[in-house]
């Protein structure tokens, strides 16, 4: 192993203390296990994300003007949530 040291912030630093002693695991065998999801996970740029978008950006009409603005009340009553 790489030795590494690494600076959180105090809120991180107490939630990671509190899980480490509630799963009886070290913090850094939390960590290693964070990085591993992370790495995992294949973080996209944003810039590969916007060419994605960018298709259909434009391609849908709707009979509401205020869909940037009041998108969540939108999706709220589509899906019940």
């Amino acid at each position: 192993m790489v030795r590494t040291q690494i600076q959180l912030t105090e809120g991180q630093a107490k939630r990671l203390r509190e899980l480490s002693a509630a799963r009886r695991e070290s913090m850094a065998a939390l960590i290693r296990k964070a990085v591993d999801q992370f790495i995992v996970s294949g973080n996209p740029d944003r810039s590969a994300l916007y060419r994605q978008a960018e298709p259909v950006v434009g391609k849908f009409k709707s009979d509401s003007g205020d869909i940037s603005i009041n998108h969540d009340r939108y999706l709220e009553e589509a899906f019940g949530s």
